[in-house]
């Protein structure tokens, strides 16, 4: 399969880091978390690379190049304005003519992508997300409510919810529900594809998963780089 890595973010959440390095170049350990999500795609078979590229792009080019020190073929593509999560694809419009992957630059995971695209080729859909469970804590006093009276109240409770790994398999046929040269997100697409009653499926993945756009996962994975845990993260994404 042909892979696409979006690099175009301009990595709000990661400020003042991301004024100088764009978000896919952030350092984990020696290694930059692009190089490590290529070197990913490698060893799970995955040889022609896409890189969507908008803000310092420059720099991304001028560190991966064509990609050929880890086994890949690089190409890019430049946004002049952003585009928006999946905007980026219709560029690529004439590229991707066969099931491909689409991976946010700024995520680390052990998910087997060979299992995920025989999952979404079983489904027989045009999308399939990669999912995960996450816990997150509130910091407030919960408020259910009938006509101005409290029905139910749970003080900073934690919540769990299946979110998006920001990892999709997808079909050509998905890209003419993207216009060309505006910004659309991902949940643009989504809301197309509910209103036209096409069928999106997930693939739950119960493995390791960092969003290192995400202060708090950005300090994590640092924490298993340095406690050299980041060797066993890479021989268990070969398994």
């Amino acid at each position: 399969m042909k892979g696409v890595i979006q690099c175009g973010g301009k990595g709000m959440r990661l400020r003042p880091y991301t004024t100088v390095l764009p978000k896919p170049l952030m350092p984990v350990g020696s290694k930059p978390v692009l190089e490590l999500l290529l070197k990913w795609l490698r060893r799970n078979g995955v040889q022609d690379v896409y890189i969507t590229t908008g803000y310092l792009g420059h720099l991304i080019r001028a560190v991966c190049g064509d990609g050929r020190q880890w086994g890949v073929n690089i190409h890019y593509t430049e946004e002049n304005e952003p585009l928006g999560t999946v905007g980026a694809l219709r560029l690529l419009r004439e590229q991707l003519d066969e099931t491909f992957l689409v991976i946010n630059g700024d995520v680390l995971t052990d998910l087997n992508l060979g299992a995920f695209a025989d999952f979404h080729h079983r489904q027989g859909g045009k999308l399939t997300i990669a999912t995960t469970r996450r816990t997150i804590e509130t910091d407030f006093g919960i408020i259910e409510e009938h006509n101005n009276r409290v029905t139910r109240f749970q003080e900073k409770p934690t919540l769990t919810h299946l979110v998006s790994m920001g990892v999709y398999c997808m079909e050509p046929e998905i890209l003419p529900y993207i216009p060309d040269g505006v910004p659309f997100g991902f949940d643009h697409l989504m809301a197309c594809m509910m209103a036209a009653r096409e069928p999106v499926s997930i693939f739950q993945h119960g493995g390791l998963w960092l969003d290192i756009g995400r202060v708090d996962d950005f300090q994590k994975v640092q924490e298993m780089a340095w406690d050299e845990q980041w060797p066993t993260f890479e021989t268990r994404a070969v398994a």
